[in-house]
């Protein structure tokens, strides 16, 4: 047993830091699902004018050149960390798994399957996201956040239930597999920048993929649509690529990129919802049987809770913070309040309270591998 601490935290409440922390990721993590799922049926309707790799390029370039004007507009602070050499290794990962391996994969894999089984195979995105995450990124997910994460991806797989039969063979089945892996190690590197600045790190890795993608589809397919899809392509991506990716990295920060992963998986039954006025589709049973699966998921997240007694080991590291909890009891010299970011050094120590895989608690737990 370890010694009391000087700054112990309360018993869990429902007003508990652990608890308000939850709830914030899980606004974060909804709302980006909300913001990508009203893209898709925006995205539907541009097909018809260019290409999927030149449309995925216009939707990443509308992302970066938002979140970039956005970016111009806001008011410098030090309330987030910037983004430094050393979180290289982590972002031109992400750039190269998720913004080009993964949808190089996913269309060759496309070519080689029927429309039903990439659209079933792609739900594999967020087990193996949950996989990375637990066994290689130490995010512990106990049996209520398993279940959860089942509960929704259930409800994604029967909103991309088979119709027909359609074929598909082994090369094409690995290369869509592929690409979802290449996602679920993205969405755990992004975890890992989470604690940065997510504008700089989502407008970064925007125009990385919107270049990568323009570029593939000017050597291989049909050039840019006309100006004014251009322009609709370019806004729809400034709302479900650009701020998503930023409610994304800080739902990642709350709530760690499994959880994360799980919430996003809603995308298709709130994009379901936006086609009523957007593309005149109405929904049928089988998309209310997906809404009572993903609901029960995200309420089951909602109340899930883990507590108990754990070892911070000493650390030194940049994020935004504030001095309202115990992990950062740190003196500046002026005093600072309220949320900002600086290098900071934490201090060994044990203590007991309510949380969640955030920076600060990637500890073993007893069921887990050493």
């Amino acid at each position: 047993m370890h010694d009391p601490l000087p700054h112990p935290f309360a018993p869990p409440s429902g007003d508990s830091a652990g608890s308000q922390r939850r709830r914030l990721g899980l606004l974060y993590g909804v709302a980006s699902a909300a913001t990508f799922g009203v893209t898709a049926p925006l995205a539907k309707l541009l097909l018809g004018t260019t290409s999927p790799l030149a449309l995925a390029g216009l939707l990443y370039g509308g992302g970066g050149l938002g979140l970039t004007l956005a970016s111009l507009l806001r008011r410098s602070t030090d309330r987030e960390a910037r983004l430094r050499l050393a979180d290289a290794p982590w972002l031109l990962g992400a750039i190269a798994l998720g913004g080009i391996a993964g949808p190089v994969l996913m269309l060759v894999g496309f070519e080689r399957t029927s429309g039903i089984s990439g659209a079933l195979l792609l739900n594999l995105e967020v087990p193996l996201t949950v996989l990375v995450a637990t066994w290689f990124f130490r995010e512990h997910l106990g049996r209520r956040g398993l279940v959860a994460v089942a509960l929704i991806v259930a409800g994604a797989m029967v909103l991309a239930r088979p119709t027909s039969d359609g074929k598909t063979d082994m090369l094409g089945a690995l290369c869509v597999l592929g690409a979802c892996l290449c996602w679920g190690i993205e969405n755990n590197l992004m975890q890992r920048l989470s604690a940065r600045d997510p504008w700089a790190v989502a407008r970064t890795k925007m125009l990385a993929a919107s270049a990568f993608n323009l570029l593939l589809a000017s050597m291989t397919e049909r050039g840019l649509p006309e100006p004014r899809s251009i322009g609709f392509a370019l806004a729809a991506g400034a709302v479900g690529y650009g701020a998503s990716n930023v409610l994304v990295l800080r739902a990642m920060r709350e709530l760690g990129a499994a959880r994360q992963a799980a919430l996003f998986a809603t995308a298709p039954f709130l994009g379901a919802v936006a086609a009523i006025p957007i593309l005149g589709e109405w929904p049928g049973t089988l998309t209310g049987v997906a809404a009572a699966l993903m609901a029960a998921g995200v309420a089951l997240m909602a109340v899930e809770r883990h507590h108990h007694r754990h070892q911070h080991e000493a650390l030194a590291h940049d994020h935004a913070h504030s001095h309202d909890d115990p992990h950062h009891d740190h003196v500046h010299e002026p005093s600072f309040t309220g949320s900002h970011a600086h290098p900071h050094q934490h201090q060994a120590l044990a203590h007991e309270h309510e949380h969640l895989p955030d920076a600060h608690h990637r500890h073993l737990h007893e069921d887990e591998p050493s």
